[in-house]
């Protein structure tokens, strides 16, 4: 007895199901080609694996897939000669979903990561832009096709059809919002960017630009690569091929620094090419930046922005990861938080590091330049990745007192001196403004070397590491600096306190609450005062730098020092000896601390008062020098 048309109820609420599939798992309606492909790739396989294994199933036809669209009709065919279904496999691989349940469990978790997997949602995406489908399928083997369709709604019906040979062939009637996927550049274009490196043929109808008339048959051609870069052997290819490789994905004209291509084998198997790009991103610091790491799983794109596996630290690196054991959520679009997520991320901040670990080894000239580029991203793991720390520390540069170049922590230690008990740094907006701070006096009369640390992100970063080759790292700029004093000197200082405390007195009185706390100087030795960062208190670059984000950001209150053996500071007392209430005192107390503060950096509160003094100043000088010389 032939068999009949039937039309069956969806299982397990499936038209709920297709309501919260279309409506909220999936965010970018494009997709559902590149889920109609892998399905079509993975019937491929299926049938490649059954054949092995049944000899009645082997036979000469490749396998391919073909796309065509029928602009006239509405219609879009996505065709496989795979593996097929039978009259009962459409029943239950496209009428029911897994089990009851699964829809309370979508509901209830609508970014779980392992759905498209266990209850094979992806062919719904077909309604994202189709108003009907209809699927015609011939299981590899049997003698007759059936046809499943429906529209989404209550039901579906499965019917006898004809079809010549194994496969499945899947009509989607293109709603009228979507009439785009009807173009073929429009799904050329889909399948270059989702699917290129599906290991199958995707054949679309070949276009034939300007000519009057169309060849009578339907000329078909390769729209996808096949052939994916990062699977072949490194021994295979070369530099030009890398490069031609980065410039695709990168569209950047400006060849790579590098790249390292490496397979992680293991409980996870996964490839990666990544690569250090020859010039910064335009959005590299960019609130809203973009990572430049492609996840593909199995050679189908599903990611063009893999922020789960790239550290923002990294951000600047491009390239690829092939995973072929992902756990993915049912819209393919975000990862899921797993155990093969955080080894992919781990091995990404490995292979990374390592590569520019040798290329700092291999040339400190290509490396100088990758650190002009993308040092200040780096140096944001410092702060952000514990993990990572130990092994970026290495990879640090600075600018310092010793010369003109970069240079190491590394080579900072090799060259301290033999009583130098840390390494020093100064943090400011400049190297001009850092290299001639009163901070480094004393140091510099000691022949220890200072680093430069001019980076937005130096102050948060080197608080994280503090320390290195278990030398501590001490900011020359600290109100906690140590410095081993001779005997002569502490008594010369001892003296000096008691000669200027009333001086010190005063300035405590005229300054107020600007200040923290005036006291006598160990560190300077040309400078008449400064100010110094208390405990827990921010430098002024950096303090100056959130007061540009957030004009209520409290001001920390620095520490004055001064310095005991000026001339400025011991005529200063002098005069507070003679007319200890003069306002004459109070003004240059106030014109010495607003030159603290352009000396570190920092605004001055009334710059108009400022200009008035030094110009009062500059008078009296100028009549005693006419006065002297007449």
């Amino acid at each position: 007895m032939a068999a009949k048309k039937s039309t069956r109820k969806f299982q397990a609420e499936v038209s709920r199901l297709l309501h919260l599939v279309v409506n909220s798992l999936y965010s970018n309606k494009e997709i559902f080609l590149r889920e109609l492909i892998s399905n079509s790739s993975d019937a491929l396989d299926k049938h490649r694996i059954a054949a092995l294994q049944d000899e009645k199933l082997a036979d000469e036809e490749a396998p391919l897939i073909r796309i065509h669209a029928d602009k006239d009709s509405g219609l879009l065919f996505i065709e496989d000669n795979g593996i097929g279904m039978s009259r009962d496999e459409l029943a239950q691989n496209l009428g029911t979903v897994a089990h009851s349940g699964t829809l309370k469990f979508l509901e209830e978790n609508p970014s779980d990561a392992s759905l498209i997997g266990q209850f094979g949602v992806g062919f719904y995406s077909a309604f994202l832009v189709a108003d009907h489908v209809t699927v015609t399928s011939k299981a590899a083997g049997a003698d007759e096709a059936w046809t499943w369709a429906s529209d989404a709604k209550e039901s579906y019906t499965l019917e006898p059809a004809e079809r010549s040979g194994r496969g499945t062939t899947i009509a989607l009637q293109i709603g009228e919002d979507h009439k785009e996927f009807l173009e073929s550049f429009r799904l050329r274009a889909l399948v270059k960017q989702y699917s290129d490196y599906v290991s199958h043929p995707i054949e679309l109808h070949k276009e034939h630009w300007g000519q009057e008339e169309a060849p009578a048959e339907v000329e078909w051609e390769q729209a996808n690569s096949g052939s994916p870069l990062w699977q072949r052997p490194a021994s295979e290819l070369d530099d030009d091929q890398y490069k031609e490789f980065y410039r695709g994905i990168s569209h950047d004209f400006v060849d790579p620094m590098c790249w390292s291509h490496f397979t992680v084998e293991g409980r996870q198997l996964f490839t990666g090419l990544l690569y250090i790009p020859g010039r910064a991103p335009f959005d590299l610091f960019h609130s809203d930046h973009r990572r430049g790491v492609r996840l593909f799983v199995k050679n189908v794109f599903i990611l063009e922005d893999a922020e789960e596996l790239v550290p923002v630290w990294l951000r600047f690196v491009r390239g690829v990861i092939d995973s072929d054991d992902l756990p993915l959520n049912v819209s393919r679009e975000m990862l899921q938080d797993s155990n093969i997520t955080r080894t992919i991320r781990k091995q990404i901040i490995k292979k990374t590091l390592d590569r520019l670990g040798k290329l700092a080894e291999d040339s400190a000239e290509d490396y100088a330049s990758f650190w002009d580029t993308f040092g200040a991203v780096l140096k944001e793991g410092l702060h952000l990745d514990g993990d990572s720390r130990d092994r970026i520390a290495p990879l640090l540069r600075y600018r310092s007192t010793h010369g003109d170049g970069w240079t190491s922590l590394a080579e900072y230690v090799e060259r301290m001196k033999e009583d130098q008990e840390a390494i020093y740094y100064v943090i400011g907006e400049t190297q001009a403004a850092v290299s001639g701070s009163p901070h480094l006096e004393q140091l510099a009369k000691r022949g220890y070397e200072v680093l430069f640390m001019t980076d937005a992100i130096d102050e948060w970063a080197i608080q994280s590491l503090s320390t290195f080759d278990d030398k501590p790292l001490v900011s020359a700029m600290k109100a906690d600096l140590s410095l081993d004093e001779s005997e002569e000197d502490k008594a010369k200082k001892e003296a000096a306190e008691g000669e200027l405390e009333g001086l010190v007195t005063r300035i405590s009185s005229v300054l107020g609450d600007s200040i923290q706390e005036v006291r006598l100087s160990s560190r300077l030795i040309d400078s008449p005062a400064c100010l110094v960062v208390p405990e827990g208190g921010h430098h002024a670059y950096l303090e100056r730098l959130l007061r540009a984000q957030d004009k209520e950001a409290a001001r920390s209150k620095r520490i004055l020092e001064i310095n005991p053996e000026h001339t400025l500071i011991r005529n200063m007392n002098q005069l507070h000896g003679l007319e200890p209430e003069s306002d004459k005192i109070a003004e240059w107390i106030e014109l010495l601390y607003d030159q603290v503060l352009l000396t570190e950096g920092s605004p001055i509160e009334d710059p108009n008062r400022l200009a008035r003094r030094m110009t009062t100043l500059l008078q009296q000088a100028s009549a005693a020098e006419l006065s002297a010389s007449s």
